[in-house]
């Protein structure tokens, strides 16, 4: 057994793995857990009552998070003209066009963590779907990826903006935070998530939306909510 298992399974025995939880209760648990010794991500992971196979039912989009989500985001944008130097004026970290997209196909260059293209580039970009696709990478209009105001897009994926979409089971996760934010920081990123994920349920989805809501560090044990109570009120902060 390594280290790594033998501390989560140590931190497993100092809370009740089986018991649903506050959305407040399961923040302050998962920052309790992060013993890691570099500042862990903390992530929301929610099982939808979705069928991902049907198109219908598939749950994609973007959501702001309030908080910000604590790291520094490499934003790739395709575009030309003037739209190049808006992008690069709003912070992008590298903007081309044919250049751009020459570089990923040749080189294989992929450090940037969000794409984002002008309409009139996407003909060039498609070439990049088996690079792009598989690490989610893909400029789409349902994120707010394909744009013709980039600058806009660039500051708000910079700001804390970040995309989710169900994955074939029907699960979605988000990053909500670092363990060091403060749990109020990380209560206003959590409930930007339920409600953003609320907001875009499919009208075919029919049964219980919300089937299970968990809480964890990059290194910590899952902490389970109820989710009956994902709607908490600011004075369980203070209680």
């Amino acid at each position: 057994m390594t280290k790594t298992a033998k501390r989560v399974k140590a931190l497993q025995g100092t809370y009740d793995r089986t018991r649903l939880h506050s959305a407040v209760e399961a923040v302050e648990a998962a920052k309790r857990l992060a013993t890691a010794k570099f500042d862990e991500t903390i992530e929301l992971a929610v099982r939808l009552g979705v069928d991902p196979r049907k198109a219908d039912q598939i749950v994609r989009g973007t959501v702001s998070l309030p908080a910000g989500t604590g790291r520094a985001v490499r934003v790739a944008v395709f575009a030309a003209g003037e739209a190049a130097i808006a992008a690069r004026e709003a912070g992008a970290d590298v903007v081309g066009a044919d250049d751009l997209v020459n570089r990923i196909q040749n080189e294989n260059f992929l450090d940037f963590d969000v794409a984002i293209a002008t309409p009139d580039q996407m003909a060039q970009v498609g070439k990049l779907g088996r690079l792009l696709g598989p690490r989610g990478l893909m400029p789409n209009p349902k994120t707010g990826t394909v744009t013709t105001d980039v600058a806009k897009a660039v500051s708000e994926f910079k700001s804390g903006r970040v995309e989710y979409r169900t994955d074939r089971v029907g699960n979605v996760h988000v990053p909500i935070g670092k363990a060091s934010f403060a749990s109020e920081a990380l209560l206003d990123n959590f409930r930007a998530v339920i409600d953003e994920l609320s907001r875009a349920k499919p009208a075919a989805a029919k049964g219980r939306y919300f089937r299970s809501v968990t809480v964890a560090s990059t290194m910590g044990p899952g902490v389970k909510v109820d989710t009956n109570r994902l709607r908490v009120a600011d004075e369980e902060l203070a209680g």
